[in-house]
């Protein structure tokens, strides 16, 4: 695993978006960077699943979370300007974004792929991170140390057979990531962009990508977060346009 020790109060006041936040590693994450002092905005598109980790953030005594519901599959430009409107009016600024939300596909040739599945997936796990980081990079400009993390996979940085349109969109997360962290990289450095390949986790979609797998071979979500909770806090500064492994051998 990726090895790092964090503060107690390493996100102390920070305001974090997570994405696709009320079910595996974004729901996680979410717990995570709430433990270590940040207020999360939980984004998803079911309610009742946003609802139950706001319960568990608010049940522990972190500080007081926000849900802002939106479906990326169907979210268009204003959509996101509502998002960037409501943080900006609650929060002032924004700290950082981990991009985790993503669909799965089919696992197929690339013969053999419908068309309506392949514009979905690429919709939410590549068109979707692109509006929302576009639409908040000046709020994230107005941090004086904010992180931006896309979710990248193994396939996403070597292809491999009937991983399709998944395969492509994580190819397509590695570029969005490298282009945005030149472009944010100026005298200031207080906007850093890097990527998160979290390797084998116990989640539903490891379960639906392996089903002959037996899940209790991989780490949990909470195992991985040390590199999560590594490039949102401050010790990360100045480390910007990287791609990193949950899980180093």
């Amino acid at each position: 695993m990726f090895d790092y020790q964090a503060p107690e109060n390493l996100l102390q006041d920070k305001k974090i978006l997570v994405t696709g936040a009320g079910d595996g590693i974004g729901r996680v994450a979410a717990l995570t960077f709430a433990k270590y002092g940040a207020t999360v905005i939980l984004l998803g598109r079911t309610v009742s699943k946003l609802e139950g980790v706001y319960d568990e953030i608010e049940a522990k005594g972190y500080p007081k979370p926000a849900i802002i519901p939106l479906n990326l599959e169907g979210a268009a430009e204003k959509d996101y300007d509502d998002v960037a409107v409501s943080i900006e009016n609650e929060f002032g600024k924004l700290d950082g974004i981990l991009h985790n939300a993503a669909l799965l596909g089919s696992l197929t040739t690339l013969e053999q792929y419908e068309v309506p599945v392949w514009n979905q997936l690429l919709q939410v796990n590549v068109t979707a991170p692109f509006m929302m980081t576009r639409t908040l990079i000046p709020l994230l400009r107005l941090s004086d140390d904010a992180s931006i993390i896309f979710t990248s996979s193994s396939v996403g940085r070597k292809g491999r057979a009937f991983w399709g349109a998944y395969a492509v969109s994580k190819f397509a997360n590695e570029g969005l990531m490298q282009v945005l962290a030149d472009e944010l990289d100026d005298e200031q450095h207080n906007v850093r962009v890097n990527s998160i390949n979290p390797g084998a986790t116990r989640t539903n979609m490891r379960a639906s990508a392996y089903p002959a797998e037996n899940p209790s071979h991989n780490p949990t979500p909470k195992e991985i977060m040390p590199v999560y909770l590594y490039l949102m806090g401050e010790a990360s500064r100045g480390i910007t346009g990287k791609a990193f492994d949950a899980q180093t051998k």
